[in-house]
């Protein structure tokens, strides 16, 4: 049912469920007439996003790109996707920002301003690559539950910020740390303070990895709204879960963090393969950590055409976590054969990296492209989906785009 329907059609208990508050004076509401507060928004104005991203919720927003518009080689905010777990933070006053390092395993708890954060501690840069761990969802069959992501919960900015290590170290923590977990200032959707929409972590190593860091800049500017302001997590190769958005507090454990989404079977995947369709226990379900090996043709679009005759080039980027690509290469027969494209190193560690490559076709007809990278541990993408697991996570197969040459 759409909302511009709902007074007419639905009671004004629901409706009230619906906004959070009582309705006053809901019994004087004209028939037919629109709530404000049930109007649609518009996400494309309000997050500064391009008409072509897609909107697959809006409680909470999640939005995606198209290949295409990550092009370029530095993801800028309006093709950056969105995925949220609670309410987008109101109100932000930057000079009262904080944040506190607490938890069993720091030495003294401690509180910094946002200035002390910049002044106190040198700044970085780093291009780091983040992807929903559910990138890729809607190609698992038997379905899985969640945003049904395609390909494009992926990008990789220029964030800058001060390393998490060195404010660790500053705040001191005890030998038995194990885990970071980070607490933010977006609300649950039912906004009760008492819930987090999410709280998630990374081992005590990753948290102390030179491009680890607590951003505030992205692209050279003041983070956008959407995306963190004014301070986030950034965790690069890892899922984007982990790379918290509103950071104000940043608990050192003793234990494997457990937060919201962190226990359970969120971000997770089976220990062991399963057969699609099997239900798995908790216990026997292991957190995700390095992201997979995984690539994306950004041009030209899926349907390109072409005169007979003439070569294709293609280009795209090809990420692997925490390790690099060491060749990315190309099928137009459905991978029975492969020819190598040309392949940049990564501009600094957990950076995507670029390829391309210029393709001729032997004859007039319809060809898919595809894509497939290599890590430089030698493990290459799957031709197509990957194992089955509950939660839809990790789809690494090869992106393809379909060409007419004529």
């Amino acid at each position: 049912m759409k909302r511009r329907n709902f007074v007419k059609k639905t009671g004004l208990g629901s409706l009230a469920g619906i906004l959070g508050l009582d309705i006053v004076y809901g019994a004087k509401i004209p028939e037919n007439y629109t709530l404000l507060g049930l109007q649609d928004p518009d996400p494309f104005q309000m997050f500064d996003k391009d008409k072509e991203m897609v909107v697959l919720n809006s409680k909470p927003w999640n939005m995606e790109a198209v290949a295409h518009l990550l092009d370029d080689r530095i993801t800028p905010n309006k093709y950056m996707f969105i995925r949220n777990n609670g309410l987008v933070p109101e109100n932000i006053d930057v000079k009262e920002w904080t944040i506190t390092f607490d938890g069993e395993s720091v030495k003294e708890k401690k509180t910094f301003t946002l200035e002390e954060l910049k002044s106190k501690f040198a700044n970085h840069t780093y291009q780091l690559t983040i992807e929903c761990g559910g990138n890729g969802r809607s190609e698992f069959d038997p379905p899985a539950k969640g945003n049904q992501w395609t390909i494009g919960a992926v990008g990789c900015a220029s964030w800058t910020g001060v390393r998490l290590k060195d404010v660790l170290k500053e705040v001191g923590i005890k030998d038995d740390a194990v885990y970071i977990g980070y607490h933010a200032a977006d609300q649950h959707l039912s906004r009760d303070p008492n819930k987090e929409p999410i709280s998630r972590g990374v081992p005590i190593s990753k948290a102390m990895m030179d491009e680890t860091l607590l951003a505030f800049k992205m692209n050279g500017e003041d983070i956008p709204l959407v995306h963190g302001y004014p301070l986030r997590l950034v965790c690069g190769g890892w899922p984007a879960s982990t790379s918290g958005k509103w950071v104000n507090r940043i608990s050192v454990r003793n234990i494997v963090h457990d937060g919201e989404k962190m226990t359970g079977s969120s971000y997770k995947v089976p220990c062991n393969p399963v057969a699609p369709g099997a239900e798995v226990k908790d216990e026997d379900m292991c957190i995700i950590e390095s992201m997979p090996v995984k690539s994306l043709i950004t041009y030209p679009k899926s349907g390109a055409m072409i005169p007979k005759g003439k070569k294709l080039n293609i280009r795209g980027h090809a990420w692997a976590g925490e390790l690099e690509i060491s060749k990315v290469s190309y099928s137009i027969d459905f991978g029975a054969t492969w020819s190598e494209c040309s392949l940049e190193k990564p501009v600094n560690r957990l950076a995507w990296q670029h390829f391309k490559a210029s393709i001729g076709f032997p004859k007039s007809g319809y060809y898919e492209v595809w894509a497939r990278a290599t890590d430089s541990n030698g493990v290459s993408q799957p031709m197509l989906l990957p194992g089955w697991n509950p939660k839809g996570y990790l789809n690494n197969a090869c992106h393809r785009i379909a060409v007419k040459v004529s």
